[in-house]
């Protein structure tokens, strides 16, 4: 492993995909240690996408976390995908973390609300009541974080839940993952949280491999702080930590 700063980001360079997701696990699971040694418990916000594979992998099998005093969320969901659709990421979480673990709570976005404005206010009120502790994110082949694209991203948002439109790179994102067979089956909207829900959190842990990723992390540690790509805001929280890969890694050159 190696390190360095770009701004106020700490950026971790590993040989492959599974050490980068140990790493990202055992960062995770200190801060969460640490944490339920001060609080009752920690509420954590989750990504789901497949480059999150090795970390939450990694992170189910961690020894010691009092799962019990966790309350899970979820950053973004797509609206109108039916309720059994596997590429729902609510769905791709349950089968990856929350059903491998007994959290104290989890708390789904419903991209089938019947009022999906009264559904971002639900959320919004969740966020409010349990403070974020911890973010698990991360970042899209397009520089988005959550579903902030950037032709909706915005640094300023005075909301902390909303729907978006999806952009094209976003959606062929879906397609080059292997969720989708086709970008005509990628859903065009979606709810999201904003980006000043996320970099709320007192810690980030970004994890971002693969080689679809190296544009990404390019503009993300090179590129003006701007939200024509979003993920550059990482740069300005003070306990973000970027983990990448062999691949990934090549952004960094």
């Amino acid at each position: 492993m190696t390190t360095n700063k770009i701004d106020l980001l700490t950026v971790a360079q590993f040989d492959d995909r599974p050490s980068m997701g140990r790493a990202a696990a055992d960062a995770a699971t200190g801060r969460i240690k640490e944490l339920l040694g001060q609080q009752e418990a920690v509420n954590i916000i989750f990504a789901a996408a497949p480059s999150q594979n090795e970390f939450l992998d990694a992170l189910t099998g961690q020894n010691g976390i009092e799962w019990g005093r966790i309350n899970a969320f979820h950053m973004d969901e797509y609206i109108g995908l039916p309720e059994n659709a596997p590429q729902r990421f609510g769905q791709f979480l349950s089968e990856r973390l929350f059903a491998k673990v007994p959290f104290r709570s989890i708390n789904y976005l419903n991209g089938n609300a019947a009022n999906i404005e009264e559904e971002c206010k639900r959320y919004t009120d969740l966020l409010a009541q349990y403070p974020t502790d911890i973010v698990c994110m991360g970042i899209g082949e397009n520089c988005h974080i959550a579903f902030n694209d950037p032709h909706v991203a915005n640094f300023e948002d005075d909301v902390w839940v909303k729907v978006v439109d999806l952009d094209v790179a976003c959606r062929q994102q879906q397609v080059n993952d292997g969720c989708f067979a086709e970008l005509d089956q990628v859903p065009t909207h979606a709810l999201t949280l904003t980006i000043p829900a996320l970099m709320a959190a007192p810690a980030v842990f970004c994890v971002v491999p693969g080689k679809n990723k190296v544009s990404a992390v390019r503009y993300t540690v090179n590129a003006e702080i701007s939200t024509l790509f979003p993920s550059t805001i990482l740069r300005t929280h003070p306990n973000a930590v970027l983990f990448l890969d062999d691949e990934s890694v090549l952004g960094m050159q």
